[in-house]
């Protein structure tokens, strides 16, 4: 295919049509980031108890001790059982007092009459739960009482909100690079706000999981074609900065939105209804976002994308050529003879089986270690809504940093560094963790920092990788990855019972791993992208910067003296 960003360099780089484009793209961004934190404020469990029926007419002491105590850290009362009701109850009608001493905190000397608690028989909640309502007035969990025997329903439903996004970017990749980027992005649009607003309606557990599993679905979706087709309308500088910055710019912004209107707003239901919102006000831009010409012209539809391009040049005010691209110039994409590109064939050819294979990787192993900071960070504020939104805002000076290491320095480097960052970090979060908290706090941060760069670097990295005739597909796939990624992290904390840095020992070698990876991939800063497979770059051969070779037969044949010393080959190319 002939040079397309050669080819278009008419248009110029800044233009009136990219600045629309630009702003429009990243106002479509805020449905997703809006969305993602969701599955935090909907699924909150708030502090529980058995329900103790006022028909029972316990006296005043019994409603106070029918509750039993338990050690978890601190004493507090149990979330998933109660003395025997009915025990307790004859106790209260015989006027026999409980030995409050624990409960009240003082000597058993001198609460010493009444029944001892230890010996009375425990039961578990069969008459349901109080909630706490402090920061919440319900939840998803206090709704359909995913507590006590039903809590593994609670992290399943996070699980399968992930799946949805991860078969999301499964069909949505094959059908952007195969229908256009734009029906896919707005059809995600659509469903992730769609299936918010039933959410409301739910009336069970199971039906609010397969409504919850659409709206994962159209979340990372949407950002990945966003992502896509902002990478291949936008040249130069200013897809750099979309990219890097602006565009995880605004889905940042939307993710700082949801807190403060959970805040606001402490009923599911109606926070739901408040989530379609972003994405039902983005619908109308679809008649503005225009579909990616690079696209059509991987296609072959030449036509449209020039109509598109000379439309554009009038809105920039700079004269188009007559013919944009010449037909007998431009090859057809692999699409077009005769078979259509799909998800396998990022694993037919060597060249990009070798750079997928690493790409997987990569974006597993950073999800791993970024959920299991936030994770960590999650515990180190009282308060939700002023915890996920520091944990949300954490993220701008990160791409603030990714964006311009991206302007400046090389793909491999930037990822390399600020990974090995997030890697140190883990690593001295086992020696600190309980002895310094202070400096365990900042070492979180500067994790979640070096975590977040690379991630930013590595959304370009693997634009740039990616040929247009499957650049979807190979985001979406490796978006599917980052959702194996968080959707593991969660059960991989629990290897704690085992040993209590185990989880944090495996993240940091996970990322470890990835650094030693990423010397493999070539390197794409300033290159053009490729459009077809042929012209992506070659995976790169590791190489000691010194080796020894040793002597060769018929050097040592051709040494009258014998005593040829080993050649020492220096190279810096990894």
């Amino acid at each position: 295919m002939q040079d397309y960003e050669a080819s278009i360099s008419f248009l110029g780089t800044w233009g009136r049509f990219q600045m629309k484009v630009f702003f429009l793209l990243c106002v479509t961004c805020l449905p997703a980031g809006y969305n993602i934190l969701s599955v935090i404020f909907l699924l909150a469990s708030p502090p529980h108890q058995c329900y103790i029926p006022a028909h029972r007419n316990l006296s005043q002491d019994w409603m106070q001790a029918s509750i039993p105590l338990q050690v978890a850290g601190q004493l507090e009362r149990s979330s998933c059982s109660r003395y025997e009701l009915d025990l307790v109850q004859n106790l209260s009608e015989l006027g026999i007092r409980p030995n409050l001493g624990q409960i009240y905190n003082y000597s058993a000397l001198g609460a010493s009459a009444g029944v001892m608690l230890s010996s009375l028989k425990q039961e578990e909640c069969k008459d349901g739960w109080i909630y706490s309502t402090e920061h919440y007035e319900s939840t998803v969990v206090t709704e359909f009482n995913l507590v006590c025997g039903n809590r593994w329903k609670q992290p399943l439903t996070s699980l399968i909100y992930f799946l949805g996004g991860l078969c999301g970017c499964f069909l949505s990749g094959q059908i952007s690079d195969r229908f256009g980027r734009k029906p896919v992005l707005f059809g995600a649009i659509a469903t992730l706000s769609i299936f918010s607003l039933a959410l409301k309606f739910a009336q069970s557990w199971t039906v609010f999981t397969v409504l919850f599993f659409m709206v994962g679905m159209g979340q990372l979706t949407s950002y990945i074609v966003l992502f896509v087709l902002g990478s291949e309308i936008l040249v130069g500088s200013s897809r750099v900065l979309y990219s890097s910055m602006c565009l995880p710019f605004m889905y940042v912004f939307g993710m700082m939105l949801l807190p403060a209107t959970a805040y606001l707003v402490r009923n599911w239901k109606h926070l739901s209804l408040l989530m379609a919102m972003p994405g039902l006000a983005s619908l109308p831009l679809w008649w503005l976002i225009p579909e990616s010409p690079r696209w059509l012209v991987s296609k072959g539809r030449l036509q449209e994308a020039e109509l598109l391009l000379k439309s554009a040049a009038l809105e920039n005010g700079v004269e188009a050529p007559p013919v944009i691209f010449l037909s007998a110039n431009v090859q057809q994409s692999d699409s077009k003879k005769g078979e259509t590109l799909n998800f396998l064939d990022l694993l037919k050819t060597k060249s990009i089986r070798s750079v997928t294979l690493i790409l997987w990787f990569l974006w597993l192993s950073t999800n791993v270690t970024y959920f299991g900071l936030s994770f960590n960070m999650s515990t180190l504020y009282g308060n939700p809504f002023l915890n996920y939104f520091l944990l949300s805002a954490v993220e701008l000076p990160a791409y603030t940093v990714s964006s311009l290491s991206a302007c400046r320095l090389s793909r491999r480097l930037s990822f390399i560094s600020f990974s090995l960052l997030g890697a140190l970090a883990l690593f001295l979060i086992q020696v600190t963790l309980h002895s310094h908290p202070a400096l365990t706090l900042f070492l979180v941060l500067l994790g979640k920092f070096g975590v977040l760069v690379g991630t930013g670097i590595l959304y370009m990295f693997t634009g740039e990788l990616s040929p247009t005739v499957i650049r979807n597909t190979v985001m979406s796939s490796c978006a599917m990855l980052s959702r194996v990624g968080s959707s593991v992290s969660p059960y991989l904390l629990q290897l704690a019972v085992f040993y209590e840095f185990l989880p944090w020992m495996l993240v940091g070698s996970l990322s470890l791993v990835s650094v030693v990876l990423c010397f493999f991939l070539p390197e794409t800063f300033r290159e053009p992208l490729p459009d077809t497979i042929d012209q992506m770059q070659a995976i790169q051969r590791f190489r000691w910067p010194c080796a020894f070779k040793p002597p060769q037969k018929d050097d040592m044949k051709s040494a009258k003296d014998q005593t040829s010393l080993p050649e020492i080959i220096c190279s810096t190319r990894f």
